[in-house]
Formats: structure tokens, sequence, C-alpha cells
């Protein structure tokens, strides 16, 4: 049996998984051929050329995220590394398809894999080890190139083995989106942050997750058996059979804690002193929906639509999206949905949008949410139209992410009028009133607009999230600056707190559906603010519920006084996760 080895990774969804691996980027994509015409060469060429780009991006960040590493391994993982940028750096892998595409008139993808091909054809009649070698390392960047050409993915849940571990370099929100969690036991990855969304997905399935952790595929192949800690950031490749035993013991306490949590389900989550705090889920697809009933949830406080969009070449025409919302409207029986437009962009991407979202420097900046949706008015006022129908079977409140001013809000209060005017004219049922239409707090602007945005605004959310993202100026994606992501940094609790006094004075709901929401040593801090609503994954609900009816809202606005009295951080959390 191989030597037990331990990887320090960040610890993004509690639990404790034991099981193979499964490598995710082992399963085979799809490559499509097709010819191109003459004028399409460049073209072609062009999109090919920009996957290297990426490809190469990728490695040097694997590079620097393996300087972590001990020496031994960051040295043979920085051998492997560099032969790959070489490969990609004008090697006869990358001229051979740009001719073939020339040549042949073929796309990239297919261009590639026949290269591929020839060399492992070439190379197999040379009776050479190192040659042999050098065939493994071109297979790999050819599978990286293949991936960065394809932007949608294969559809995992019909190879992953069940009881699996899924191990991957990175793992994407299409990824985790098509991730079946009754199949498999957790996943790991190199690349991530704590609070990106692929971590945020993780918590949502209730996987026990580990990201960050360098030099995982150089140590796994599939089969491998790993324990993944998603309490601590561990990852134990070929554990003893005294770990494996040790981690069983921790599987079944914690099983246990969980179990407890559950005969609060029917609690109220309210204060010692008779205060009541709505306890809601944020769900990122529709097969969450039981889970989070289960868990207690009193409604959605938000539902992300881009599932929708991901993993698919065709937009959702108007009828599709509209089964599928009304179906979660009807599943939650008279309890509030808060159904969060179109928020595609950034680390979000989907090949159904076509050119829609262009090329950008730095894409969380860029045409994505709001800024998107109101530039493709077909595409907004067709998923406005299913909301508004889907309306019409249970209580629904319409989130706009990403909003910056007032303007944003009147132009889609604008054209909420004018689809249900069509509607109207098609003989469609439509609810009324309209639904409610709020404004997600997640960028500075917005906060410090909140007075403003309140008089246009039927209810706040605040996106503690991307909040701190765009305060701190840190990619909470990123593990090699996932150290200065802090929702606790006085900057981002004082745009909190303005934000929260705006809607008081307005008199219009607040609430808050980020990561914050579901850490029960910040609940008090939160109440004590006066936000009276609180939106999270749907494992987190109990523990949330069973610290608020252990508080006094007395105390927690005297703890949220004496905490944003501080300016200093180390101050601010010494106080607030004491």
């Amino acid at each position: 049996m191989s030597e037990e080895l331990i990887l320090k990774g960040l610890a993004v969804s509690a639990g404790i998984a034991i099981g193979p691996v499964f490598i995710l980027d082992s399963a085979r994509l799809h490559v499509p051929e097709y010819t191109i015409k003459a004028d399409a060469v460049a073209d072609e060429t062009a999109r090919f050329n920009d996957a290297v780009t990426k490809s190469l991006r990728q490695i040097k960040r694997i590079k620097s995220k393996a300087e972590t590493l001990p020496s031994d391994a960051a040295e043979e993982m920085n051998i492997l590394l560099d032969a790959h940028i070489a490969m990609l750096s004008g090697s006869r892998l990358i001229r051979g398809v740009e001719k073939r595409i020339a040549a042949d008139k073929i796309n990239a993808d297919a261009a590639l894999q026949r290269e591929i091909d020839h060399l492992a054809e070439s190379f197999a009649s040379m009776d050479d080890a190192y040659l042999a070698s050098r065939m493994k390392d071109i297979r790999e960047v050819g599978q990286r190139l293949l991936r960065n050409l394809q932007i949608e993915h294969i559809d995992f849940t019909l190879t992953i083995p069940k009881g699996s571990i899924v191990v991957a370099e990175d793992i994407t929100p299409a990824d985790t989106a098509q991730i079946d969690p009754e199949g498999i036991e957790g996943f790991v990855a190199e690349l991530g942050g704590v609070d990106g969304h692929t971590a945020i997905m993780a918590r949502a399935l209730d996987l026990p997750s580990v990201l960050g952790a360098a030099g995982l595929k150089l140590h796994c192949k599939d089969g491998t058996m790993i324990a993944v800690d998603g309490v601590e950031g561990e990852i134990v490749i070929n554990p003893s059979a005294n770990t494996i035993a040790r981690y069983r013991r921790q599987q079944q306490k914690y099983k246990k804690e969980r179990e407890q949590l559950k005969s609060l389900k029917r609690l109220p989550a309210i204060t010692s002193d008779g205060a009541e705090v709505a306890l809601l889920a944020n769900l990122e697809l529709p097969r969450e929906l039981t889970k989070a009933l289960d868990a207690g949830a009193q409604g959605v406080g938000l539902f992300r639509t881009e599932f929708m969009f991901m993993n698919r070449k065709t937009l959702p025409d108007e009828e599709e999206q509209f089964v599928a919302l009304r179906g979660m409207v009807e599943g939650l029986h008279g309890k509030v949905m808060t159904i969060r437009t179109l928020d595609l962009g950034g680390e979000k991407l989907s090949s159904a949008l076509g050119d829609a979202i262009g090329e950008s420097t730095n894409p969380a900046l860029g045409l994505r949410a709001i800024r998107l949706c109101l530039k493709q008015p077909k595409i907004f006022e067709t998923q406005l139209a299913a909301i508004l129908r889907a309306a019409v079977f249970g209580p629904v409140r319409i989130l706009l992410p990403m909003i910056s001013g007032v303007d944003q809000v009147r132009q889609v209060r604008e054209k909420v009028q004018l689809v249900a005017k069509r509607l109207q004219r098609r003989g469609e049922t439509l609810p009324d009133p309209l639904p409610p239409i709020g404004v997600m707090i997640e960028i500075p602007a917005a906060a410090l607009a909140a007075d403003a945005l309140a008089q246009v605004s039927d209810f706040f959310s605040i996106g503690s999230n991307d909040l701190t993202q765009y305060t701190l100026a840190i990619d909470r994606s990123d593990e090699q600056v996932a150290d200065l992501y802090n929702p606790l940094h006085p900057a981002v609790l004082r745009l909190i707190q303005f934000t929260t006094e705006a809607a008081l004075r307005a008199r219009i709901p607040v609430s808050l559906c980020g990561e914050m929401a579901g850490n029960p040593q910040l609940t008090s801090f939160l109440i004590g603010l006066g936000i009276r609503e609180l939106s999270m994954s749907p494992p987190r609900l109990a523990e949330v519920k069973r610290t608020i009816r252990g508080l006094s809202i007395l105390d927690s606005t005297r703890h949220a006084t004496t905490i944003m009295a501080c300016s200093d951080e180390a101050d601010i959390r010494k106080i607030m996760l004491a």
C-alpha cells in the first residue's frame, strides 16, 4: 500500500467523506467535427489561440500555487508544469493544429484531436520510454485545450461511479450544477476559494468539500482511496486503516449532531424576547427545494435562475422557464419565492448566449447580471414573462442583481409593465398586484445609494458575498488571495449597516442572503443591526435557528453597537467570533 499523504486546502463545506477518487478531467470530452469556409479560418485559428492563452494562464496559476508544497513535491510539479508550458508555446502540437485548421478547413476541436492522434501514432512507432512519457504530457495538454475550446461540459452525472469523491484541478459552477449529490461522497479541487460560487454550490449540495489543495492531482489517480475533512480542510491520500477508523468516528459524531438539530425544524426562529426572524433558503437548483422545506425554510430568499441557461447550446424559451418556475412556486405551498433574474457573466458562463457576452479584461466588472439583461431585452423579457406567469401560482418576489442606480430599477419596472401588457393581450392570467420588485445590494455604489434605491424598490436583499468582493477588490474564487477576503472588514460592515438603516427608514423589508447569513457566529450582529430576514444554504438553517432562539434583541443591539464602534479588523473578529 502507498504511503499516507496529507494535503492542506480550504475547508468550504463541512463533513467527512471517504471513498475512491474520480478524476473529473479524465472524463472524455465529445469532440465535434465540421468543415469551415476559407474565410472562417482566421476566426477559428483565433479561437484556438484563445484556448492556448487560457491554458497557459491556468497552468501558471497552478504553478504559483505549487510554491506552497514541500520542496520535493514542488520541484516535481514544477518540472511537469514547465513541460506543459513549453508544449503550449509554439510547439509541434500547436503548429500542427494551426496547419490543420488552414489546410483541412475543419474546426479547431477536430484539428486538435487529429493532431494528438497523429502524434500518438508517430511516437508509438518509436521504441523510446522518454517519448512515451512525452505523449502522456501531450494528451494532458490536449485535454486542457479541448476543455477550454468547449464552454459546455459533458454530463458528468452519467459517468461518475457511485460513492466516489470527485477530484479536479478546478470545478466550475457549470460542473457543480450537473453533479448528483446522491451519487458522490464529496469533491476536492486544486483551485478555488472559500466564498466562490463553487464553494457556495458545495454547501448547497451539502457535500464535504475542500478547495485550493495544491499538488492534489499529482498524487491521485482514478480509484485512489482518499479521506476528505471539510471542517479542517485536510485531504488524506491513501489513508491507513487507523486514519479511516478515526474519520468514521467523526462521521458518526457529525451525523448525530445533524440529527439533533432536526428537532428544531417545526419550532419558530424567535428570540427570547419575542422577535421573529424569517429564515429562508438560497437555492441553485429545483431539486434542492425538498431539502430546504425539510430543513424548515419559511420560503426561498434567493433562487438563482442561471441553471436554466448553463450546459446547453440554445436559450430556454418562455414555456420552459415558466414550467420550471411554476413547479418551484407550487412546491412551496404558499411560502414566498424570491426569483433572482438572470445573473450570468463573471465566473458563470453559458454557451447558449453566444456572442451576447463578449471578451472582457475583467469579467466580474463587465457585462453581467442586470447589465446583460438590459442590453439583451429579448432574453430579459422572455424571463420576466415566465416569472409573471408563474406568480399566479403563489407569492413571488422579483430580485434584481448587480444594481448600481435608480435608473436601472426604473427601466426594469417599465419592462415588467410592458411584458404584463403583452401577456394580457395574449390572454394569459396574471397576478394582481404584480410581484414586488427588489434590489440586490452587492456593490458599494448600491449600498451608498441605498436611500435613493429604497424609494424605487419594494425590498432590499444584501448580497454579502459580492459586496465583500467588490468593496475589498478581492476575487472570492481565487485561493491565492483567499486570506484577504474578509466580510468582517469595517468597510463591509458599515455598508451593510448603511443599507439596513436606509431600508428601515423607507419601511421596506431588508434581508441578507450571502454566506454571512448562514454563519451562526454573526447572527447576533445582523439581528442587532435590524435585519429580520436571513437567507442561506438549507444545511445552515437549523444551526442559525438554534442561535436565534438563544438571543435577545436588546443584547444583540448592544453587541452590534459595540462592533460598529470598532475600526480595527482584529478587534471586530475577536468580538464577533467570541
